[in-house]
């Protein structure tokens, strides 16, 4: 059965005028009723592992090209100021998918074949929420919020699953595809299980296993929008890729002047071609919002193997830009403005509020910290709905933002900077950081390179006082936070 609501009440929902909605959206009501009726817009979330700030054309990448991802941004919004809530894979993805910061729900780190937790289920999924209103939902990729029964997509807001439950590099080989000598400590992992719904069905045992999932995930994503055209739907795509080891296929291997990463990107790429031309195929481009973004930044101590932050500083695992600002762009035919750049602050965090808000459904019954964006989709000048953003690695709060300006506390941290990258697919050492209370206009030093702390002692006080409200609602290392919740915790 088709979810339909009344036109008037649907641009009440989105603040937009009449005009700006697509014609083809609407169909005559049948009987006495004149009012046009609208289908509820289909959302398509594709999240990239370890993609960093410059790794795609529009923002800077060489050596290669992503044209589809590029033609979205011509399409639609370019972000520039948008952030992951933690820069490692279990705690971002469980910000994206919950509106929380992690340390809110006690999700923290990257999860293994070993983790007790997973997601509570007394936290609300985006999917979750989106079912309240009639939605399709699916997850085709890596999941990585518990792999035991009860924290799998299926028991968390998905209809369909296919895919990893934890990172591609959590199995008993070498990141290069070759064998490990006795001893080696990732010998402890089990091959990697590929799920369908709730069960294994193959493993993920060398890496000519790894250079199909790219494309297993998006023919899985194509075939769901043709099951669901005529209803509805939510399609989360949390890609495997280009998290290492780095898979690719025959169709874009050896292809791009960079090397591998440049190959999987263009297959990545492809794959965002591949679902925008089937949403093309069935007439539902204009009604379909597509989010395209990414967990963390690179991985950078893989040296050709990983990606690139750009003009920030460090990479994954940090609360230095490189680690947590991240490429997004969105999508939506006549409702997001064409070609437009948006430099306000945003984060993952704030998808599932504008999901709610577009659909009109219930935001979690729980407390969340994402903001509605939808007045800065709809370009308004004067929006500014996500005025601050707390750095939390793990436990450790390590930094705050309010507008320009960024204050780092102490805290010590892996560094990417004076050592060596690895070579062939192999991981090189991380250096160790220190930093102590820095500040740092993010306007005029986007690389943070020129503390200014001593300059502004009114700046320090007031993100000092800020950061103070974070660590009374979600503690501080070792402080516990009056507002935490706990993971779920198998018995």
């Amino acid at each position: 059965m088709k979810k339909i609501f009344r036109r008037r009440d649907f641009l009440k929902t989105l603040g937009w005028g009449a005009a700006s909605l697509p014609l083809a959206s609407f169909s005559q009501s049948c009987k006495k009723e004149t009012i046009e009726e609208v289908r509820l817009p289909n959302f398509v979330l594709i999240f990239i592992d370890d993609m960093g700030y410059a790794d795609v054309g529009c923002y800077g990448a060489t050596g290669y090209e992503t044209p589809n991802i590029d033609r979205m941004a011509e399409q639609g919004m370019r972000f520039t100021s948008f952030y992951v809530a933690q820069a490692v894979c279990s705690a971002s993805r469980a910000a994206l998918l919950t509106g929380c910061y992690p340390n809110r729900i006690g999700i923290f780190g990257a999860y293994s074949d070993q983790a007790k937790v997973g997601i509570n289920p007394d936290e609300e999924t985006i999917a979750e929420v989106l079912k309240k209103k009639g939605y399709a939902t699916a997850c085709f990729g890596k999941w990585h919020l518990g792999h035991h029964h009860q924290f799998l997509p299926l028991q968390n807001g998905f209809d369909e699953y296919l895919g990893l439950p934890y990172s591609n590099d959590m199995w008993p080989v070498e990141y290069d595809g070759t064998a490990l000598p006795e001893g080696h400590s990732k010998l402890r992992y089990p091959p990697l299980p590929l799920i369908e719904g709730n069960e294994k069905v193959a493993e993920i045992r060398t890496l000519e296993d790894q250079d199909t999932l790219t494309t297993k995930y998006t023919e899985r994503a194509v075939q769901f929008i043709e099951k669901n055209r005529d209803r509805p739907f939510f399609l989360y795509v949390p890609h495997t890729m280009v998290h290492t080891p780095l898979g690719v296929s025959d169709k874009f291997r050896g292809k791009s002047e960079q090397g591998k990463f440049g190959d999987v990107m263009m297959e990545i790429d492809w794959s965002v071609g591949e679902i925008l031309k089937t949403l093309a195929k069935h007439g539902l481009e204009e009604n379909t919002l597509v989010i395209f973004t990414s967990d963390n930044g690179p991985w950078m101590n893989f040296g050709k193997h990983a990606g690139s932050a750009g003009l920030f500083r460090e990479g994954k695992g940090t609360s230095w830009e490189g680690g947590v600002r991240v490429p997004c762009i969105m999508r939506w035919p006549d409702q997001i403005p064409q070609g437009t750049v948006c430099d306000k602050m945003s984060a993952t965090m704030d998808v599932l509020p504008t999901l709610a808000a577009i659909t009109g459904a219930a935001l979690p019954q729980n407390k969340i910290d994402g903001v509605n964006i939808l007045p800065l989709l709809k370009k308004d000048p004067d929006a500014n709905p996500r005025d601050h953003l707390f750095y939390y690695y793990g436990k450790q709060l390590q930094a705050v933002r309010h507008g320009r300006w960024k204050l780092h506390f102490p805290h010590g941290y892996r560094s990417y900077e004076g050592v060596e990258p690895g070579k062939g697919g192999l991981p090189g050492p991380y250096a160790q950081g220190e930093t102590g209370l820095e500040l740092y206009d993010l306007v005029n030093d986007i690389g943070e390179k020129h503390d200014v702390v001593a300059k502004y002692p009114d700046v320090v006080e007031r993100l000092t006082a800020l950061g103070e409200r974070a660590r009374k609602e979600m503690g501080d290392g070792e402080m516990v936070g009056e507002e935490v919740r706990p993971p779920g915790r198998i018995e």
